[in-house]
């Protein structure tokens, strides 16, 4: 058993129940819908072939959306009658961010995959196909401690804002540049509820929750990177053409625990951001 599975694995559901209310309100201030998009802005005549390839790539990470809420929800269940109270309570409150979390996460494969078939990049029939393909597909983390499951998201959607970003600063579309810009904006919001979440944790356990972290970034991935044939040399022209590292988001990580352990010169922490460093070098 690692030091990180003999920390308590889940916040007390009253402090979780705060976490997932500013999330879900600021989630209810700030949706927009597919109807209010601009469709008829589009120029498709703009995109390049590094635009329509960027497109196509990001369209299959949101739309494995089922995959990521199954896992989720197994791992976190709310239907089972045995359950501790307390434990159940988490996991209802964090179902609420989860339903929040999964309507914005379907709106974004809805969009990129509708923006597919209105620019011709695709036909309605060949892109749901291959959607399903990759779609059908297990995700899984393996993870022992809910903090790092926690931690994987947390990077996971920086990562993503920060792709949509750089990906929005390179296209002349103008429909592409305002959907990319919401995109990022809702990748945004759910970095902050699990940067809070994550917080929460270490704010509680300190240097303790550090070996568990540092767990996450050494063995993190990107989702599809393990199910898709063809990922990496996929990935890595985007990321070339965009001017994109994922390590970057890693950074958070440091920036978080330096803001909740407060010990000065803490040697974990220190630690943990020349780790950190060492990972994006070789990468």
């Amino acid at each position: 058993m690692t030091e990180t599975a003999l920390l308590d694995d889940l916040l007390p559901a009253l402090e979780m129940h705060q976490l997932v209310d500013q999330a879900v309100t600021r989630a209810g201030e700030r949706t927009w819908t597919l109807n209010e998009l601009d469709w008829g802005s589009l120029r498709p005549e703009r995109l390049t072939e590094t635009d329509r390839s960027a497109v196509r790539f990001i369209t299959f990470v949101e739309d494995h959306i089922p995959g990521y809420l199954s896992h989720f929800l197994e791992a976190f269940p709310v239907a089972d009658a045995q359950q501790e109270l307390e434990r159940f309570g988490f996991n209802r409150e964090y179902f609420r961010f989860l339903v929040a979390w999964a309507n914005d996460e379907e709106r974004h494969a809805s969009a990129l995959t509708r923006y597919q078939i209105e620019t011709e990049m695709a036909t309605r029939e060949g892109v749901l196909a291959e959607l399903a393909a990759e779609g059908r597909k297990e995700f899984t983390l393996p993870y022992e401690h809910p903090v790092q499951s926690f931690t994987y998201t947390l990077v996971q959607e920086k990562a993503t804002q920060l792709f949509y970003q750089r990906f929005r600063e390179t296209v002349s579309e103008p429909f592409l540049k305002d959907l990319l810009g919401r995109l990022a904006r809702d990748e945004a919001r759910h970095f902050a509820f699990y940067s809070n979440l994550v917080g929460a944790y270490v704010a509680r356990d300190g240097s303790a929750a550090v070996p568990g972290l540092k767990d996450v970034i050494a063995t993190f991935r990107m989702p599809l990177a393990d199910t898709m044939k063809g990922y990496w040399r996929w990935s890595l022209k985007v990321a070339d053409a965009t001017s994109y590292d994922h390590t970057e988001s890693y950074d958070a990580v440091v920036r978080l625990v330096r803001g909740f352990v407060d010990t000065p010169g803490d040697a974990s922490v220190t630690d943990l951001g020349e780790f950190v460093q060492a990972i994006r070098r070789v990468r």
